[in-house]
Parts: C-alpha cells; structure tokens; sequence
C-alpha cells in the first residue's frame, strides 16, 4: 500500500519520475513536508511528498534499484536499516558514501539478501526525526512457517513540535527541558509515609550523588505519537473480516520513544523480531525499542473494534490506531499508566554509584591503551567512576549473565519492570528463540567491551568515556567472530544498532539465540551479541536514539582482511560528512 501526497511541482515530477519504474526499482524524492499530527502542524521531510515515505516493497533474492533525487537545500541520505549490502549502498554520509547533494541524484543498487520487516531512513543530521523514514517489506522465496490472511504496516514515531536541531539545542542548554514528570514535593512526602523519612532521604540524596533522578526515564516528552503518520484523534483503521488471522509489521522509527504495546481484547503471537522468524511467543503486551521491529498474528473474531494502544515507557503520551470491520467503527482507548520512575535497582543495585562521566580524562594515548581497537579493556588506565561492573551483570538463576536482557529490559523488581496490562504476558528478549538458525554455533574469537557511558547534566554521550569524533575506528577482521559486552553504565536504554552485519543475541539459547540488528542494553546492565564478521567495508555503530547519537554514542567500524576478490569493498576510505 502506497500514498504519495504530491502538489504543483512535485506532482510534475512524480508523474516524471513515477514511483515504481519497474520490478525492484523506485524513484523516491525527498521533500520539505508538512506534517498533521491531528494536535499541531510543523514543517517536516518526507519522501515523495509525504511522511511517512511509500511502504518499499521487495521479493528476496531481487536486485534492487532506488533512484534518490534530493530536492531539499541540504545534503541527504537514505540507510535502509537492517538490511545486508555491500557498504557503499549503506546511506551513511561520512562512512559509506558523501552523502546526496542539493538538486543530485543517487542511485542504489543492491541485491536483498533476507526477507522480512526493515525500514528507511535518513542518516543525516536530524532530518530522521523531522519525519525521513519508512517501511520496507521483503517477500521471502520460500513459504513461511505461519499463515495469515491480510497483512498491516503499523509504524510507530514519535513526533514533537520543536524541529530536531532545536530539541538538540534545548537538551544541550537544560537536559531535563522536556522531563515533565519531574519528582514534586508531594511525592517526596509521601515517599517518606510509606518508607520513612531517614530512609527517603538517604534514596533523594544517593539519586542526587549520581546527578539524575528517578524521572529520567524518557529524554523528550511532549511529543505526538503516530501511526502511519496518524495521531490519536486521526485514528488509523485497518479492516478485517472475522476470524482472519491478520499480520501486523509494527516497525519503531521514533527518534526516542520505546513504546509498550497491546491490543486489548487480543492475544498477539510474535512471529519475527527485526525481520527474522522466531519461533512463536504469545503475548498481551511487548516493548518495542526505538528501530526495532515485530510481526505479530492476531485473530479477531467477533464483529467488532479494537484498539492499537502504544504507550510511551515513560506513561508521557501514546499512539493509537484502530482494528475494525468497518471504517469509522472505535473501541475505548485506555488510559495512560501511572509514570514510570527509575529504581536503584534498574541502575545495578548500587547506591551512590558515580555516573559524573564528564571529568573522565581520556587522551588519544590511553584510549589505545584502553584497547578499544583490540578488544583487551584496560580499566587501570581509565580515569573512571568506582562502578564494579561484576555487580551489574546480576547473573539470572542459570548462572548465564545476558539474562538481564531477558526480563522484558528491566531486570526483576526494577521500577520499570514492564507488566502487561491486567497481569497479561509481556514480551521479553528471553522468549526469543530462533526459527532456523542463522550461523553455526560457534565460540568467539575474541570479545570487545563497549562500556556506554554519559553524562545527563552535560548531555553528552559516549562510548568508553569517548565521543564520535575523537574515537578510533573498532577495527574487525573479516572471518573472525566477535563478541561485544556492553556495560550501560548510564540511566538510560540504548538500542544499539550495528549496520552490516546481525547481532546474535544471548539468551543462554545456543544455535536458537535470536538474531537481530537493534539490542536494547537496559541502565545499569551488561548485555552480549555476538556477530559473524562476513561484511568488508566501512560501517556505523550507535545508539539509535538520535540525541544520543548525535551527542557522541557512535563509532565507525571498518572491516580489514576480506579476500582479494573484495578488495576494492575492503579499502578504507576518508570520507567527510553529517553521520
């Protein structure tokens, strides 16, 4: 299903430039928009005059050509997020490619090499945010492992009505500028009849220390929520006959909103995580973090409509669409769960813990002491906090430590331990199982620990104490198989995003560990992946919240050794440009 909102000029050049040239091409033009959000209008980037872009539609094994004709003032990029392609096709100014000047066009060419769930996205300053993004849906060559009789896109975003680079500005002026779920001093006193006073304090004053506080759980607030470029009172509606058994492709192209989603009345069976089959899970509930995507069954059979209900982690706003047999048909929409608020618990169960980032010296002298290249982490030659990172592992029952990714992201008795609705079953990284293994199980030739670190009153954040531009290349051998432990020593969720090559989860599930492109490292928690280095070339690694990823959690990875055949995708180059 395609929508294209084109005017005067534009409509001309959508009639010459037409949306599908042909089988596996696409003419795609990136425009200034203007949103709806139903709440507020603001001027935004779409593509081929609308936000979100046309749903991109492939069949595994297809070559595909995307013509990208840049009709802003500025230089653009598309990165066609999960996908594997050679690097030069990976739409990151700076790193794969220079980026699409005003008035050019790019063409993209590569083979699709999965099938599957994935999205699109600008890689260039905050024009993501500002509304560049859509779906890509790839038809796989062999059957499916599950039936279903219709299918729905139900992308999610999270759209404010300050433009990205001021949201940017405002964050680096006060960090906590759009918190609006500040502690009051009600809350305080009332925390002290239920805990004691001396015991209230001694919490306050170890949050203090640690220059946060239990409401820094979502950056940005005040945003709409959308689905399918439709807020809450525009109400997106898709059809079904009863008893259809329907697939939902929701995709999460927010720019900070982690959404907790359910569909009240309906049982939802997880079917794919970021475009890979899983074997199923039932659920009532799950979390989708930021780039991540699920495709779930659901089966109505009753006559009537459902809801669609996306709630922010945080309880600060929502999305909501509609399931009916019927335009204009509604059910109830349900009310926002109390505010989320932070715990010692979601940050390690270390009180006092020093998450002051900003007074780490490192120079480019004990960075390559600290081995971040090499992947041997050398603490003694770091000036850091006191953390005992053996705490923050907090070994599961099975004695496996990637179990604290298993928990729904929040480890058991967290303040955020997400709890579906009515005492359901929510989604968690641990149900995840793979439907075929993708790789032969195998041990790690070596692990890299990639410590993400930050400083909330500073806004900025970082990887080992470094930012982007002062960090080395994470160098790969190509062949090798690495192992990355994260350490989140910040307050925050980061959804890690490695382009080229998928991430394999651990869960403790061996060859059947999932297999994804995003993996949430949740405050205070060591998370593994690890990943099958068979990509040469340039690529990014980052945190896909995009402040956080313009503030500095980002890293260039550059893969060496590939064989001869390769050499010219292997060769390094220097490239400038917004990443």
């Amino acid at each position: 299903m395609i929508h294209t909102r084109m005017k005067g000029a534009g409509l001309l050049l959508a009639l010459l430039l037409p949306l599908s040239a042909s089988a596996g091409e696409y003419n795609l033009t990136v425009d200034r928009v203007t949103i709806d959000t139903g709440e507020f209008k603001k001027e935004g980037i779409g593509y081929n005059g609308g936000s979100p872009g046309p749903v991109l539609r492939f069949e595994e094994g297809e070559n595909v050509t995307i013509n990208v004709t840049n009709r802003l003032d500025s230089p653009t990029s598309i990165h066609w997020h999960g996908l594997i392609l050679p690097f030069q096709m990976d739409g990151v100014p700076g790193i794969s490619f220079d980026g699409i000047a005003p008035g050019e066009t790019f063409t993209y060419q590569f083979p699709t090499a999965q099938a599957g769930t994935y999205w699109y996205h600008s890689h260039s300053g905050f024009q993501e945010p500002d509304g560049a993004y859509g779906a890509i849906i790839i038809e796989p060559k062999e059957q499916e492992p599950f039936r279903y009789d219709r299918e729905y896109v139900v992308q999610l975003t999270d759209k404010h009505p300050h433009s990205g680079e001021r949201v940017m500005r405002n964050l680096k002026m006060m960090p906590d500028y759009y918190n609006r779920e500040q502690q009051t001093v009600g809350e305080f006193l009332s925390d002290a009849s239920e805990n004691g006073l001396m015991n209230s304090l001694r919490d306050r004053l170890a949050w203090g220390g640690m220059r946060m506080m239990k409401a820094d759980v979502e950056d940005v607030q005040g945003f709409a929520g959308l689905i399918n470029g439709k807020g809450p009172k525009q109400n997106w509606t898709g059809l079904f006959e009863p008893g259809e058994r329907i697939r939902l492709r929701i995709i999460n192209s927010s720019a900070m909103t982690f959404f907790d989603v359910r569909i009240p009345g309906l049982e939802m069976t997880v079917v794919q995580a970021d475009g890979n089959n899983v074997q199923p899970v039932p659920v009532d509930e799950l979390r989708i973090g930021v780039a991540e995507t699920y495709d779930v069954l659901v089966r109505p059979t009753d006559d009537k409509a459902y809801t669609i209900f996306a709630e922010s982690m945080g309880r600060s706003g929502y999305a909501r669409a509609t399931l009916a047999p019927e335009q204009g048909m509604e059910a109830s929409v349900p009310e926002l769960r109390a505010p989320a608020r932070l715990t010692m618990a979601d940050m390690g169960g270390m009180p006092g813990m020093d998450m002051d980032h900003g007074d780490m010296s490192m120079d480019d002298a004990s960075a390559d002491r600290a081995g971040e290249s090499e992947g041997a982490m050398n603490h003694d030659d770091m000036a850091t906090s006191d953390m005992d990172h053996s705490q923050m592992a907090r070994m599961g029952d099975d004695g496996i430590p990637p179990k604290t990714s298993g928990d729904g992201f929040y480890a058991k008795g967290s303040g955020l331990t997400p709890n579906a609705a009515n005492g359901g079953r929510f989604l968690s990284y641990a149900d995840l199982r793979a439907q075929k293994p993708l790789y032969e199980d195998r041990e790690p030739t070596r692990e890299i620990e990639l410590r993400l670190t930050g400083n909330m009153e500073r806004y900025t954040w970082s990887i080992n104490g470094v930012k982007y531009e002062d960090a080395d290349p994470i160098r790969l051998q190509y062949g090798e198989r690495v192992r990355f432990k994260f350490v989140n020593e910040t307050m925050m969720t980061h959804p890690m995003h490695l382009h080229g090559m998928w991430s394999i989860l651990e869960v403790g599930a061996g060859k059947w560990n999932p297999v994804k492109h995003t993996i949430n490292v949740q405050p205070g928690t060591t998370v593994y992946m690890e990943t099958e280095v068979d990509a040469p070339g340039q690529w990014a690694f980052h945190c896909h919240l995009s402040y956080h990823a313009a503030a500095g959690m980002f890293r260039k990875v550059v893969v060496e050794g590939a064989p001869s055949t390769q050499a010219d995708a292997n060769a390094e180059t220097d490239l400038g440009g917004d990443v």
